[in-house]
């Protein structure tokens, strides 16, 4: 059965203190897509999903979402949305689409990454948290993508925290945003013609 809907979720942490940091990535490069596409996908709102207020950009191909949770605890959220997606728009799992897109300290400033759904979360308090809440369906497709955050020099715990949740300065935005929102829309158009053959 081929896929129908594509539900697309950017992770970050919720608030304007953490909207422009490094952790937010996934929701700024999801931001830069929608941007690139104006002409067909339309402008983020607020709206009901997953029950809470959401940042919801819902086009006739794609439904991108920003979530509107603590990076830690986004699992049940996304859980939620998920499946109400799927009783909304009248779909079964297998002609669903789910990419969810994420930080990435291992990767340089705005290289994006294909990654496998199973592929290991390497410590994101964020994959780990969706993992524990939703399983997914064997028929269903999906996939993570990748934004490449840089990485502080020093590796202990607190120097990794203290810049993930620094704020990106402006030209470093920048990049994040051309490079990230053009992969982001590759990555896609990957995953689409995978899903189809498949």
């Amino acid at each position: 059965m081929s896929v129908r809907r594509i539900l697309v979720v950017g992770l970050g942490n919720p608030g304007e203190a953490y909207r422009n940091t490094y952790h937010s990535a996934g929701n700024i490069v999801l931001n830069a897509l929608r941007n690139q596409m104006a002409g067909t996908q339309p402008s983020f709102k607020v709206a009901r999903h997953g029950k809470k207020s959401t940042e919801a950009s819902i086009g006739p191909k794609y439904s991108f979402l920003q979530s509107p949770c603590v990076m830690n605890v986004t699992g049940t959220w996304f859980a939620r949305a998920y499946r109400e997606h799927l009783i909304d728009n009248g779909l079964s799992p297998a002609e669903l689409g789910v990419v969810l897109v994420h930080d990435d300290l291992e990767e340089e400033l705005g290289v994006v990454k294909i990654r496998d759904w199973a592929r290991s979360h390497r410590g994101h308090n964020g994959i780990k948290s969706v993992n524990a809440s939703l399983k997914a369906h064997p028929e269903g497709k999906w996939a993570r993508v990748s934004i490449g955050i840089g990485r502080p020099v020093e590796r202990e715990r607190a120097s990794v925290s203290d810049y993930v949740l620094s704020k990106i300065p402006r030209h470093a935005r920048g990049i994040l945003e051309e490079k990230g929102g053009s992969g982001l829309l590759a990555a896609l158009m990957d995953l689409e013609r995978k899903w189809e053959a498949s």
